[in-house]
């Protein structure tokens, strides 16, 4: 959202629903797949160039963009991506014969040059982008100008739904298939049809879904009353926002009679030369069959109601949608210029659209976004544009109520998709749903033929229940078609489901499905498990209340081995083990890892995975991070259900926050904090939304906490100030290392030759690539220290965002044949490389401890760290090791020269740091320390 505007009244949240049913077929010339060849040309690609145009331009709009599951599977399909392109090679050829048919004819040979060129230009925009549109709306995306959004897995009517578990299954097939295709899960969801059945908003809260769309009549007939009527969102019984449809800004677009569309200087639609031209000439660009269908080249406007119709003029059309564009926005000023009078809050308009309308139907729909964003973000000052997240950001309370059945559709309910012409299929569907809950309940521990079988039956049941099937029903289009899809689909359902209770299972005509079919490739059948089965089992191995006499720990963190993204995970591994030897019982809640058990008890600790989160770098997770605080908050409530309580819970960082917060409330527990780093100080500052929305997690964390635990002095002296906190209340124990995992196994120690010659001295750098871990330094100062040293060798270990920006600077510096960029590494590469390094490098801007450094003490390797955070108290420059100012190059090139040229004191100073390792870092003591932090909170408890 941009800031600084002091006199704006209202917001404007302006979404466009791009969705098209799964059309991909594995025979030639289907005419369905042509829906979408025609979208990519009229929408997808002048949407993008439209959106990317304003952003060259500045202009500091925002849009919200629903993306389809099935829109994105086949927007990054090969198989129609090359179609695609051959559609369009034809579409070119089709525009140069026109251009050389009409060159006498002054009012269609400029509009037949237009098509070439526009056909050019598209072509143009897709080699460049080798044809793939996602990676453009997720570059959009990210620079906030942008806030996509998905829908259900095939855009099924969530009213005409009968159980629980068919609609569970069509939001985790939705959100798992944008994650797929995005790397992150939306804040937001498109209802499809604006479909509203009570209870939908319990499973999208399940889901970690902060908010959907809904029509007007939704909110009206809320109970109680929405105070802030549809301009404000409502909160559900479960928490997840309703935004609803406001109906001014709808009737200008979508009416019949006043919607800017049917402006008479418009292109008329439905005037194509491949229905006007003369089958001998056009036959070679419609269907093969000799069906006339739409081609693009459209030469007249709508004129009038009539059907005589006079050529379009494209410089009239562009004048007027410039005009509506300026009528749009004056209408919007307006209301919210009224709605601010009487709300206690600026207003939000919501004016959601199909994107297809842009572009495919109104032809002129992408100039009017333009100037309509234009216009808004410099020629007023009373709207702003705005996205839904960014307004529940500025106002996180609304109020709350229950919402009946709605939807967008014809009267306001279920009329469209429930009628005369398509009630038949739902009881079929509804059959099929309870056979689909059937198949997982009883195939458990399927073998690896039949979980192909019962995915194959998922999608197939997905396929069939597709809103847009009744859809073409009720409006007559294309009804043959959409009847045959739901024969088919249903018809494979019953078929692989016979097979499967059979035992008849044929490998061939699975891979015959498989391949035509290559969609929701991520999704398991047993998303249709009962929900009460989604929850883990408890452990028999679980002490009861009656007989337990260890304080029983809750300890939430949401990485654990083998999950590791950084230092977090270790530490919380280490001080749970030896808080389990030393007596404590301790529970690890945590985030799932594809191939390790639910539950199971390692070293004394009992690790709970919970199956929520997929693996995401930070900035992409946050949107994971509501849906595994929902998990971890239902999960002990199941274990409290069974009768297993906890005496004392430890949150470890923000990322668990919501969670930690609402189980101390729920069951009145003393909390621990342990902050290991603060988004303030990663980024020195807090400069973006989402900086604000974790630095504000942190702060309720630490404020909601008992005892706030940090690792470092220099902590210490950054959380109090900045959560304001008594100094009282944050208490500085520090992390340690376990020595046995330094430990070498030689035989499987790889030989230096892997990473150096002979000759060369090896500089390691273990972490994150991250801005704040400083490994860019080491790039800059490279070509100096190989001048003075040039037997150095530079090995940067581990993964990030900054990768290929550091292989690329590498290049750029003339040094890349003196680095090696190893990825991640385990732990046994790692510690080969800790003892063949002649130095470890850690040049971090910001550091809260230091772990690596520990571990380098630990492996007996000379290190050199920045006077920074956690390290500057580590390391005891010239005694311990050596330190640089944080992100001076001059001094790290200095210190790296006098290290590579003084070896007999980097190893003096590495014994020594080995020396004080083994007594200052030890996970025993460490864990004592916090021992008596929770007795302090508990008393010195034990339970008899």
């Amino acid at each position: 959202m941009v800031k600084g505007k002091e006199k704006e009244k209202g917001y404007l949240a302006l979404v466009l629903h791009a969705h098209l049913p799964y059309v991909r077929h594995l025979e030639e010339d289907c005419l369905e797949e042509r829906w979408f060849f025609e979208a990519i040309t009229e929408t997808y690609v002048p949407l993008l160039q439209t959106f990317e145009k304003l952003l060259e331009e500045k202009v500091h709009y925002r849009i919200t963009l629903s993306l389809s599951p099935t829109l994105l599977t086949m927007l990054a399909d090969p198989l129609l991506l090359l179609r695609y392109q051959r559609h369009l090679q034809k579409l070119i050829e089709l525009a140069k014969k026109e251009v050389a048919r009409t060159r006498r004819d002054p009012d269609m040979n400029p509009l037949a040059i237009m098509y070439l060129k526009t056909y050019l230009n598209i072509e143009q925009y897709l080699h460049e982008n080798e044809f793939l549109l996602i990676p453009k709306f997720r570059e959009l995306a990210a620079t906030g100008v942008l806030e996509l959004i998905t829908t259900s897995a095939t855009h099924g009517f969530m009213p005409a739904m009968e159980t629980e578990e068919a609609i569970y299954a069509q939001w985790e097939g939705g959100l798992s298939t944008f994650e797929h295709f995005l790397g992150y899960r939306p804040r937001g969801v498109w209802l499809p049809e604006c479909g509203y059945t009570p209870g939908i908003d319990r499973i999208l809260k399940q889901l970690g879904v902060d908010y959907f769309f809904c029509d007007s009549h939704a909110i009206e007939h809320a109970k109680p009353r929405a105070n802030r009527g549809l301009y404000a969102p409502l909160s559900t019984g479960y928490g997840v926002h309703a935004f609803a449809r406001d109906r001014e800004s709808s009737s200008q677009v979508w009416s019949t009679y006043e919607g800017y569309p049917g402006d008479y200087d418009y292109r008329e639609y439905y005037r194509d030369i491949g229905f006007d031209l003369p089958m001998s000439y056009i036959q070679p660009y419609i269907h093969p069959k000799g069906i006339r269908v739409n081609t693009g080249m459209k030469y007249y406007r709508i004129t009038g109601k009539g059907d005589e119709k006079a050529p379009y003029v494209p410089q009239w059309a562009r004048q007027k949608a410039e005009q509506h564009a300026g009528h749009f926005m004056f209408n919007r000023e307006q209301q919210v210029l009224y709605l601010h009078e009487q709300l206690d809050r600026k207003p939000i308009i919501v004016a959601p659209y199909d994107a297809e309308l842009f572009g495919h139907w109104w032809y002129e729909g992408p100039q009017f976004l333009y100037h309509l964003c234009r216009k808004i973000c410099s020629d007023q000052e009373h709207i702003q544009m705005i996205t839904p997240s960014e307004y529940l950001e500025q106002y996180p309370q609304s109020d709350t109520g229950h919402l009946p059945l709605s939807s967008w559709g014809r009267n306001g309910y279920g009329e469209v998709w429930i009628n005369q012409d398509n009630a038949w299929i739902y009881r079929h569907l509804h059959k099929a749903e309870k056979k689909m809950a059937e198949l997982a309940q009883r195939f458990q521990a399927p073998t690896v033929l039949q979980e192909r079988a019962l995915n194959q039956a998922l999608k197939q049941l997905l396929l069939a229940q597709s809103s847009d099937w009744p859809f073409i029903m009720d409006n007559k289009s294309m009804v043959t078609y959409a009847v045959r899809r739901v024969h088919e689909h249903l018809g494979n359902f019953h078929r692989l489901f016979e097979n499967l209770m059979n035992e008849e299972l044929s490998k061939t005509w699975l891979g015959e499905l498989d391949a035509a079919w290559p969609i929701f490739e991520e999704l398991s059948y047993r998303v249709y498990l009962p929900a009460n089965e989604h929850k883990l089992a408890i452990a028999s191995g679980l002490e009861t209340e009656m007989h337990r006499t260890k304080r029983r720990v809750l300890m939430l963190s949401w990485e654990y081995p083998p999950k590791v993204i950084g230092g977090l995970s270790r530490a919380v591994y280490d001080l749970s083990r030896a808080l389990a030897r030393q007596g404590e019982e301790v529970h690890v809640i945590t985030s799932h890892v594809h191939g390790y058990p639910s539950f199971e008890q390692l070293e004394g600790v009992y690790v709970h995975r919970l199956p929520c989160l997929l693996e995401s770098d930070r900035v992409e997770f946050i949107d994971w991070v509501l849906q595994l605080n929902i998990a971890m908050v239902s999960y002990v409530e199941h274990l409290a259900d069974q009768g297993h309580y906890f005496d004392l819970m430890h949150a470890h960082d923000w990322l668990v926050s919501p969670a930690s917060r609402e189980l101390k409330k729920k069951y009145r527990i003393p909390l621990v904090a342990t902050i290991h780093a603060t988004e303030f100080g990663r980024n020195q500052g807090i400069h973006t939304a989402l900086q604000h929305q974790i630095h504000s997690q942190e702060r309720q964390l630490t404020s909601e906490a008992d005892q706030v635990i940090v690792c470092s002095q220099y902590m210490q002296q950054e959380v109090i100030p900045l959560f304001e906190l008594p100094a009282k209340k944050v208490r500085v124990i520090a992390n340690g290392v376990d020595p046995t995992n330094l430990v070498l196994q030689e035989e499987r120690l790889r030989s230096r030759i892997h990473y150096a010659l002979p000759d060369e001295k090896i500089i390691f750098f273990v972490g994150r690539l991250v801005r704040e871990k400083g490994a860019q330094y080491l790039i800059e100062a490279a070509p100096h220290i190989l001048r003075e040293c040039p037997e150095a060798k530079f090995i940067i270990a581990g993964k990030g965002p900054m990768k290929s920006e550091l292989e690329k600077m590498a290049n750029q510096y003339g040094v890349a044949h003196k680095f090696l960029f190893t990825g991640f590494i385990d732990d046994n590469e790692r510690n080969a490389l800790f003892h063949h390094a002649y130095l470890a490098v850690f040049p971090s801007l910001y550091e809260p401890f230091g772990i690596v450094a520990l571990e380098a003490m630990a492996a007996n390797t000379p290190l050199l760290v920045s006077d920074t955070g956690g390290l500057s108290e580590i390391v005891e420059h010239g005694v311990t090791g050596l330190k640089i100012y944080p992100g001076l190059v001059d001094s790290l090139r200095d210190q790296l020269v006098f290290a590579l040229r003084n070896e007999q004191e980097l190893l003096r100073m590495a014994e020594e740091a080995t020396n004080r390792f083994e007594h200052a870092y030890d996970w025993n003591a460490l864990a004592g320390q916090t021992i008596k932090i929770y007795d302090g909170l508990t008393g010195n408890l034990v339970i008899s």
